[in-house]
């Protein structure tokens, strides 16, 4: 591995990530995938039966934190009232999608 590619990986991180409030049914999901997407960030979103939409979200540090601030907004219709994260070890994925 070059030192390029090394600390380019060592720049990955993943995000475990639950956000609270009115996050179903708004197209938090879709919108997230599509902010995703347009930062070269890969990961998924799901809906919960709590109520809460919880991702994992992969890659460059300055990428992924740019989501998490984003989940903090979400989409026009939604209200968010909380967003918690946590660390978790890289998988190498490389698309971001919903699962249901």
């Amino acid at each position: 591995m070059s030192k390029l590619e090394h600390t380019a990986a060592a720049d990955r991180v993943r995000l475990c990530v639950t956000v609270q409030g009115r996050v179903q049914g708004v197209w938090y999901r879709e919108s997230m995938r599509r902010q995703a997407e347009a930062l070269g960030v890969a990961g998924w979103a799901q809906n919960c039966p709590d109520g809460t939409v919880t991702a994992e979200i992969e890659g460059p540090r300055d990428q992924v934190e740019r989501l998490v601030d984003w989940c903090r907004q979400g989409p026009p219709a939604a209200r968010v009232d909380s967003v918690q994260s946590r660390k978790s070890s890289p998988l190498g994925e490389s698309a971001f999608r919903i699962r249901c």
